[in-house]
């Protein structure tokens, strides 16, 4: 008798939990839906956790827009101005971002996946283990930019600047880096494997122990960089540039030298 009274008063409080939990669920979703309103029409920079994917935001002021968590993917963000706005754990697969202006952007956890961010501003944007596999970076400026962690695979950096940004850590297999200017940056260790940096500007960069092996260096200019104790295995120096460079312990079999100025000073024949 008692477990039947029991449970006749938790039917109607599992009820009305339910019930409560639904409409939590529906003020929340109608409060997103005004804030996308709000964001769209320009009465508001703030649309965290908000449903932009598609949406055509060119040529927009976005300058110190809180958009954490927001789902931009394959929006139209070319030319926006994204100052200081915060995009953390934001999601802008396939997004075009064609120069735009992220500078000092808090872009940690991000997901630019396959995005497009040519010629794009990013000096000094935090993109600490963003993931930008597969995203074009053609001509961006990302002095001083923090990427540590940050997944690079497969991303077609070629001519972007990269002078003073922080590498620790990241993943950039196969990357295209050709043209790009990397003087004075700190390389240690990272998996280079395939990565193709012809013609690039790597002079004094900190290449210890780094993995090289199969990696496109034609026409680089390395004057004074450290490769001590780098894996150089297959990697291609023809015409390189390695005055003054440091090769101490590191694995030069099958790597081509061919027409390149040595650490000597010598050209290779």
């Amino acid at each position: 008798m008692g477990q039947k009274i029991e449970q006749g008063l938790k039917s109607p409080l599992l009820a009305g939990l339910l019930l409560a939990g639904l409409a939590a669920t529906v003020v929340a979703a109608t409060a997103l839906a005004a804030d996308v309103d709000e964001f769209m029409s320009g009465a508001s920079k703030a649309c965290v956790g908000c449903d932009l994917s598609g949406r055509d935001l060119k040529d927009r002021n976005l300058q110190r827009a809180k958009l954490d968590r927001a789902n931009l993917a394959k929006a139209d963000l070319s030319g926006a101005t994204l100052f200081r706005s915060t995009l953390s754990r934001a999601n802008l697969t396939g997004a075009t971002l064609t120069g735009a202006n992220l500078n000092l952007v808090d872009g940690k956890w991000a997901d630019f996946t396959g995005a497009d961010l040519s010629d794009t501003l990013m000096f000094e944007a935090d993109l600490s283990s963003a993931n930008l596999a597969g995203a074009t970076l053609q001509g961006a400026r990302l002095g001083r930019a923090r990427l540590n962690q940050a997944n690079l695979e497969g991303a077609k950096l070629a001519r972007s600047d990269l002078r003073g940004a922080r590498l620790a850590g990241a993943r950039l297999k196969g990357a295209d880096m050709r043209g790009a200017l990397l003087n004075g940056i700190l390389m240690r260790e990272l998996d280079l494997r395939g990565v193709d940096f012809t013609m690039a500007d790597m002079i004094e960069t900190d290449l210890r122990d780094a993995d090289l092996r199969d990696a496109q260096l034609a026409g680089v200019n390395l004057f004074g960089a450290n490769l001590n104790s780098a894996d150089l295995r297959g990697a291609n120096f023809e015409g390189a540039n390695l005055a003054n460079a440091i090769l101490t312990d590191a694995r030069l079999e099958g790597a081509k030298f061919d027409a390149a100025i040595m650490p000597d000073g010598r050209r290779a024949e």
